[in-house]
């Protein structure tokens, strides 16, 4: 067979969306969705009724063991994420890859199967952390092996493949829920194996990240993978200019460890690694995580819905998210990241303001459309900036030795959080209702300024480029204002014009320097 199945230039890229972040995102959305879609089924209560809410005699109690058996895969996801600080650049992108997609099968195998609680959370666990180091892994991998003009549609098809998962899972639940017995819930548990195989399979088949080759010193492979994606000659200078760019990048840094995250040095890593933080903090935050586990239970619950028309709108809620992840796409390297994140995090605070007001009115049926329509176009507003955006982003900001441990750190934060709201939210919607989203309202109105002021622009720029960005900084601040001065692709050469470290605004400064 011939080496990366013959394909070059834009045509392996494509290859590589559509072999593995295709199958991978859907993995994820699949898994977010897929225990939310079946609570409700009476088989499923029939086979586990410690959380059966609805018919427990002490609800406080079910509501709190329900959230915990949906946390269960957030904490496996927390630490498979976790273990890619160490795992992704020891091992490679994508023997990593391999690694959670081999997991992932096996905590398919044991949730189909599981005929009681403990293995039901076991199952979880295990499901969590292959999907933990999916989503740690496949991004990255897919940012370092795209150009950089076409890296923030690449990635940003994350929305589309997550929401497809979401819905796919929901779907077929409930085309399953006019099943009889416990086939309604164990082939949809069952299915996600099928996903996972085709990972592995096209992951063996296509190239590993240069950047990591490059690292690890295989120059003779980086070249070869270089050519392939540039579709030119392996003594091309184009495939040479970019591995001295990425060894000059390496050049500036010692060899990597975990603490040096928190370290701010030259190249304001402590700094690079609390944006990537804050990103992926703020995703949980917008409220999408909620709605996501407990769509059904939302519709069905709160909103007064029918079982089977909240399985539907639950189901057709997702789709949703592939219109705002087209519309990502298309406008993530045009607009840029930050004009899709603020827009993003205003849209989500008048949704969510709305859902919440609207919501209380559970005896007005024009009220409940209303909160019904809102939860929609709130998912559609979160797509467009969050849905794709914070998991590139951390990729695009941290520096190559620390770009594993910096991404991997970060998005297990998301997962962390997630814990903590997938536990407590059964717990607050008992109590408080649809109110309780005027707390994300209130967390995605905070993020505004975050953004606007903390978070330069990377649309267009190599990652090395952001290294020089960043080591022209001098405080919190002057990253988002260089960005913003120096035009994409222009040089900076730092050995023949250092700035003067005590210069108070160092954007002027490099306006006089480098300005034609």
């Amino acid at each position: 067979m011939p080496r990366f199945l013959g394909l070059r230039g834009n045509s392996l890229n494509i290859a590589a969306i559509l072999g593995v972040l295709m199958p991978g995102i859907l993995t994820i959305g699949y898994n977010s969705s897929l225990l939310g879609g079946v609570l409700t089924l009476k088989s499923f209560e029939e086979q586990f009724p410690e959380i059966n809410i609805a018919a427990a005699d002490n609800k406080p109690h079910a509501s709190t063991i329900q959230g915990l058996v949906v946390a269960s895969y957030t904490i496996g996801g927390f630490f498979g994420t976790l273990s890619c600080i160490w795992l992704g650049d020891l091992f490679g992108r994508r023997r990593t890859i391999m690694a959670g997609a081999v997991v992932q099968v096996i905590g398919a195998v044991l949730m189909a199967s599981a005929g009681s609680l403990v293995q039901l959370v076991t199952s979880r666990v295990t499901l969590g952390i292959g999907t933990g180091v999916i989503l740690a892994t496949i991004p990255l991998w897919q940012s370092e092996i795209s150009p950089a003009n076409k890296r923030g549609a690449h990635v940003g098809m994350k929305g589309i493949f997550s929401g497809l998962g979401c819905a796919l899972a929901l779907f077929l639940d409930f085309g399953m829920s006019f099943t009889q017995g416990n086939v309604a819930w164990r082939f949809p548990f069952a299915f996600v194996m099928f996903l996972s195989i085709a990972i592995l399979v096209f992951i063996c088949l296509l190239p590993e990240s240069p950047r990591w080759l490059i690292r690890q010193g295989r120059l003779a492979e980086a070249s070869e993978v270089l050519a392939a994606l540039e579709d030119t000659a392996v003594d091309d200078k184009i495939v040479e200019a970019k591995i001295k760019d990425v060894q000059t990048s390496l050049d500036l840094f010692e060899e990597k460890s975990l603490g040096q995250i928190f370290h701010m040095g030259p190249q304001r890593t402590f700094h690079r690694a609390m944006i990537a933080a804050l990103a992926m903090l703020f995703l949980q935050l917008t409220g999408s995580t909620v709605i996501t586990f407990y769509t059904t239970a939302i519709f069905e619950n709160n909103l007064s819905l029918g079982n089977s028309t909240s399985t539907v709108l639950a189901a057709v809620y997702q789709l949703v998210g592939p219109i705002g992840g087209i519309f990502c796409v298309f406008k993530i390297d045009k607009f840029g990241r930050r004009v899709l994140l603020l827009g993003s995090a205003i849209g989500n605070v008048v949704c969510l303001t709305l859902v919440a007001g609207l919501g209380t009115q559970a005896d007005n049926p024009l009220a409940m459309r209303g909160a019904v329509f809102f939860i929609f176009l709130f998912h559609f507003s979160y797509i467009i900036g969050f849905g794709a955006i914070p998991y590139l982003y951390a990729a695009e900001i941290a520096p190559l030795h620390l770009r594993t441990t910096i991404n991997s750190f970060s998005i297990s934060i998301n997962w962390a959080v997630s814990i903590i709201l997938t536990a407590v939210t059964p717990i607050a919607f008992n109590s408080m209702g649809q109110t309780y989203f005027v707390i994300f309202a209130g967390c995605n109105a905070l993020m505004i300024p975050v953004i606007y002021y903390l978070f330069p622009e990377t649309a267009g720029r190599s990652l090395e480029e952001m290294d020089k960005i960043f080591t022209l900084s001098r405080g919190a601040l002057d990253a988002v204002k260089i960005a913003r001065l120096l035009q994409h692709g222009q040089s900076i050469d730092l050995s023949e014009k250092e700035l003067d470290p005590n210069f108070k605004c160092p954007e002027l400064q490099l306006r006089e320097v480098y300005s034609p």
